[in-house]
């Protein structure tokens, strides 16, 4: 099938559109990724660092899944149900950490004394991106699948949905950072970081119960 080149420009645009649409909808959620990206601006402490690793690993996800590595994901049931324990695992231990720190508010004011360690934050963000069997399915298994049906213009697509992940860890992390001089009160984080520990309790309940590709 051959388009001419205004009608390809129309394709090429409408699969950017929609790349950016259901990478938005799919990303928005609240979830422990965003929850960690949220409590860094917040603290104002690396959120250049995080925002960018987040972005950078849905990019890298969004192209594999465009490229067809998502017939590889569905079949590989063994390793997402690896990747369910050990991200359950994790989130119950992550939500244990916030609820101890709401106990404490006198810590949760961020000081340049108690800033997180670079390689700790690094690690912490890697693993709420990718030890979730879900980012698998949602944004290589799902959104691979959709874009390949726009053909050769897939990568319009790709592109489209690498622009809302961007756009929201940024609005995200940097919004959050910006709110940050309005919340600098003991009061505040304690009941900042219980709704983080619920958020990755739920995340964690719903990570188990929800039944993976067979």
């Amino acid at each position: 099938m051959t388009f001419s080149c205004l009608e390809w420009e129309d394709v090429r645009m409408n699969a950017a559109l929609a790349g950016l649409v259901t990478g938005l909808s799919l990303i928005v959620a609240i979830g422990a990724q965003n929850a960690y990206v949220m409590r860094m601006g917040l603290t104002r402490r690396y959120v250049g660092l995080v925002v960018t690793l987040c972005a950078v690993s849905d990019v890298l996800l969004i192209v594999l899944g465009v490229a067809g590595i998502g017939g590889v994901v569905h079949s590989a049931s063994w390793a997402l149900q690896l990747l369910r324990w050990v991200g359950v695992a994790y989130l119950l231990y992550f939500s244990f950490s916030s609820f101890r720190k709401a106990r404490h508010p006198e810590v949760l004011i961020p000081t340049d004394e108690r800033s997180p360690a670079e390689r700790s934050v690094l690690a912490t963000t890697l693993a709420l991106t990718f030890l979730n069997p879900h980012v698998y399915i949602d944004t290589v298994l799902l959104l691979g699948s959709i874009g390949n049906q726009y053909g050769h213009a897939k990568w319009w697509f790709a592109v489209g949905a690498s622009v809302s992940s961007v756009l929201w860890f940024s609005t995200l992390g940097f919004g959050a950072r910006f709110a940050s001089r309005y919340m600098a009160r003991p009061l505040t984080w304690r009941i900042l970081d219980s709704l983080i520990g619920l958020i990755m309790l739920l995340v964690a309940v719903k990570l188990l119960v929800t039944p993976l590709p067979a």
